[in-house]
């Protein structure tokens, strides 16, 4: 007889599907953001890597990662894959047993289906990080910092190269991302608007400061 404690250990199939923006805005304290955002950029690389060692070795990284937080992570296919990420200590004999879970908002659900091209997002990643790097290069540590974090952003929420965001991404990052997730410098904060400004000019896309 099946066990009625014991479910697929991609998901926790009797809960309702959680609304993604709100998963996101209810993440789990056991996760720092930073952590969360790494097992999503690996599991993407995962995903799209070709070679089988580079697939091992992004899926290791990324499980030693959250192995760090006795999380684990699991890719759950109904229809829009979702990364889920949950306490190893709900799992047993590779099912979840949900007489183990107590509070169900300590799991995290990733969408990885991005607003854009998922299938880019390889290299949208890659034109991020080179973006990151000529702002660096060109304007200093600071605001080059300030430049990683709107890829991070930019990738890992939307799939999108981020001198592409609409105003209303850009607000989002940091009136929402930044204030609660990036946990900047002081010196990262004071000059966050002209880092953006800085991203854009370094692309050559026009941007205004009312745009965000």
């Amino acid at each position: 007889m099946a066990d009625p404690n014991a479910v697929d250990a991609d998901g926790v199939d009797d809960e309702p599907d959680a609304d993604p923006a709100d998963d996101r805005e209810n993440r789990s304290e056991e996760l720092p953001r930073e952590v969360v955002d790494e097992a999503e950029r690996l599991t993407r690389l995962e995903r799209t890597a070709v070679d089988e060692n580079e697939i091992e070795a992004y899926e290791d990284r990324r499980d030693e990662l959250l192995d760090d937080h006795d999380f684990t992570a699991r890719i759950r296919d109904d229809g829009d894959d979702v990364l889920v990420l949950h306490p190893e200590e709900w799992h047993e004999d590779g099912v979840i047993r949900t007489d183990r879970i107590e509070d169900i908002d300590r799991a995290l659900e990733i969408p990885l289906e991005g607003s854009e091209n998922p299938d880019d997002w390889e290299s949208v990643d890659e034109y991020n990080r080179e973006l990151v790097a000529a702002v660096r290069e060109g304007h200093g540590d600071v605001h080059g910092d300030n430049a990683a974090l709107l890829a991070d952003f930019a990738g890992n929420h939307y799939a999108k190269p981020m001198d592409t965001l609409t105003s209303e991404e850009l607000t989002e990052f940091r009136t929402d991302y930044v204030v609660r997730n990036a946990w900047p410098s002081e010196k990262q904060q004071k000059v966050i608007a002209e880092s953006i400004s800085l991203v854009f000019e370094t692309a050559e896309e026009p941007v205004s400061e009312g745009q965000f």
